[in-house]
């Protein structure tokens, strides 16, 4: 990291663009860090889960009897326990449409479980007692009677006729079949081509592994009927809507979601999970702290993974090199349920990353994915994003070796040139700009890949290997959702944002208060950040995407202008001027042909100071902004 400039360092001035050491990583280095695991609390109790040790089948019965007498035991529930209170689930929402024109169907996944056996470690019980090591053992004490029943966990075999059906929503084992494009125009296009290119690829199936496993506390305060869940998760907003409404039924303001640290994530911590249901379901039956914290091992059965999925892609090419068309056919695996963008990453996710920068002017994809006896399968690095220019790449270099070219020379006689933004891509998303040769040349010249040859004989002399890999992409973010900006003027001088965007190791702290640095002038180590505490946040999509900084700097960046209109209303009072002679600039309002300013903290200060009952002081004192997907924003004064 390059040195602090030493008159900005004085200013306190770290806009963007600048080079700051990041505000979260003293405490992170130092061993500071506070994860749920580092939580405790007076009486609380420890919950382990008992998962299934096969992948299909229905529980007959339970025999509790033995568990429920072992030492320091609290109290011991089944999936028929939790069907019993009447939870929901989560499920997925997603507005997809088979290619019969059909809409996607997204299956209620028991909020805990139901005594449906769909994949090894599947919950079925859960013991709740005074140390972790007596729920352990209590929870092996718990006899289940299972019907086992045949399973399929290949997803081509899942689509053979007969195979054994995951779940009765979706016969054939297809959650959804989906298509994108002409395939007549298509096919006609490959009819046509000079040369054609077929690949078969597969991603395999990933094991998230973050480094912190996942955990969780539950509390429940019988007096209000509130419940609080303590975690590692990607957005506390989104987490306590899905529980409070999909799988608690409970209205939102009843449940409190507040994470901390988080070690690692990726997608994988973003979701509902059932052991969140049971120590919650727990904490308000036995009236004290539930504890849960995954062991690594459980979390190879208890996670959503990533990846899982096959593809044949072909690319038509003619005489000269031109790409004229692409087709791909993708087989993409759930699991045993449709998480709540499952069906999106084999699919859309697909459909928009393969054309990248190049200009190939058709695109067909089919994807159908396919529900397995397999661990459920959510979002992970990219969810599709990373898959699509894989299969892309991937087919030039072939279609290089095939035909004699050279594979960069291939690559940068497809490109989108400059002059022809905007540009409607293959995959229907319109490029607005972009001078993709020229990225190409200098990532090329900087590598120096004109030296390349003479480096790769020099390995060879040594009896070593060398060889390269070249990728161009485009990769499309998640869409922008509702989001939270808010600023507090602090009564000790400090300034508080609010968003509802969660980092995992991000340096969102930084990153959003060098935006307010720039946008209001405001001193860089003065500025907080709160982001993780659902009941301060109206809004807030999570971080999920790579659309965090999109989505949060709007949001606060309509939340600044709020503070500068109300400030400048205080400061032409303080000022004794009209408000139309004030100028705003770095962080101070002054009257115009004068020497006379403000600072927007003094500002912040005397409305504080003279506001009769603290009514004005806070009207001055916080801003809030909430931005859409369509970046329309209204603001509000919080009360």
């Amino acid at each position: 990291m390059n040195d602090i400039d030493s008159s900005l360092l004085q200013a306190g001035k770290f806009g963007v663009g600048q080079s700051v050491h990041r505000k979260e990583d003293p405490k992170l280095v130092r061993g500071n860090g506070r994860y749920t695991d580092d939580l405790h609390f007076d009486g609380e109790l420890f919950a382990h889960v008992l998962r299934s040790p096969v992948a299909a089948g229905r529980v007959r019965a339970f025999d509790v009897e033995a568990a429920r007498s072992a030492p320091g035991v609290a109290g011991i529930y089944t999936a028929f326990d939790f069907v019993a209170a009447g939870y929901g689930g989560p499920y997925c929402k997603l507005p997809l449409t088979n290619r019969d024109g059909t809409k996607l169907h997204g299956e209620v996944r028991p909020g805990f479980g139901d005594g449906t056996v769909r994949h090894v470690g599947t919950p079925l019980a859960v013991a709740v007692a005074a140390t972790a090591s007596e729920a352990r053992d209590a929870a092996e004490l718990i006899d289940v009677d299972i019907e086992s029943t045949p399973a399929v966990t290949d997803m081509t075999a899942a689509l053979a006729r007969g195979a054994p059906l995951v779940s009765a929503a979706y016969p054939g084992n297809v959650g959804l079949d989906y298509a994108f494009g002409d395939e007549a125009a298509v096919d006609a296009a490959f009819a046509d081509a000079a040369h054609v290119t077929t690949v078969r690829l597969v991603q395999n199936r990933l094991v998230v592994a973050s480094l912190e496993p996942r955990a969780a506390i539950a509390e429940y305060d019988t007096a209000r009927e509130q419940f609080t869940l303590h975690l590692g998760c990607q957005g506390a907003f989104n987490l306590r809507n899905t529980l409070a409404k999909d799988v608690l039924h409970v209205p939102p303001e009843n449940l409190r979601v507040l994470t901390y640290d988080v070690g690692g994530s990726f997608g994988m911590k973003i979701g509902s999970y059932p052991e969140y249901v049971a120590i919650l379901h727990a904490a308000r039956a036995l009236g004290r702290p539930v504890r849960w914290t995954d062991d690594r091992s459980d979390s190879f059965l208890s996670d959503d993974q990533g990846r899982d999925s096959q593809y044949e892609a072909r690319l038509a090419l003619d005489a000269d090199g031109n790409f004229l068309a692409i087709k791909v056919d993708v087989l993409g695996s759930l699991g045993a349920y449709m998480t709540f963008v499952g069906p999106m990453i084999p699919s859309l996710n697909i459909r928009k990353n393969v054309p990248g920068p190049y200009k190939t002017p058709l695109l067909h994809v089919r994807s159908r994915s396919v529900l397995t006896h397999t661990v459920p399968v959510g979002p992970y690095r990219g969810a599709g994003r990373p898959e699509g220019v894989y299969v892309m790449e991937r087919l030039i270099d072939a279609a290089a070796r095939e035909t004699g070219r050279d594979p960069i020379a291939l690559r940068r006689q497809n490109l989108i040139a400059p002059g022809a933004m905007p540009f409607k891509a293959a995959s229907d998303l319109a490029y607005d700009s972009g001078d993709f040769p020229q990225v190409f040349d200098r990532t090329l010249e900087l590598a120096d890949d004109g030296g390349y040859a003479s480096r790769k004989a020099a390995s060879e002399a040594r009896g070593k290997c060398r060889g390269r890999a070249i990728a161009a992409y485009l990769e499309v973010t998640a869409d922008s959702v509702p989001e939270m900006g808010a600023i507090h003027f602090e009564a000790d001088g400090r300034i508080t944002m609010v968003t509802g965007t969660s980092d995992y190791g991000q340096g969102h702290a930084s990153t959003f208060a060098q935006i307010l640095v720039d946008r209001l002038g405001l001193p860089f180590d003065r500025i907080d950040l709160v982001q993780k505490d659902s009941d301060r946040l109206i809004a807030g999509g999570g971080s999920g995407g790579s659309r965090s900084v999109m989505n949060s700097s709007m949001a606060l960046l309509a939340a600044a202008d709020e503070v500068e209109m109300r400030a400048k209303r205080w400061a032409a009072h303080v000022l004794e001027a009209p408000e139309a002679d004030l100028v705003f600039d770095d962080g101070a309002f002054s009257i115009v042909g004068t020497d006379r300013k403000i600072t927007l903290l003094d500002v912040a200060k005397r409305a504080r100071e003279e506001a009769p009952t603290g009514d004005l002081s806070e009207r001055a004192g916080v801003a809030l902004a909430v931005v859409g997907g369509a970046g329309h924003h209204r603001d509000a004064a919080v009360g």
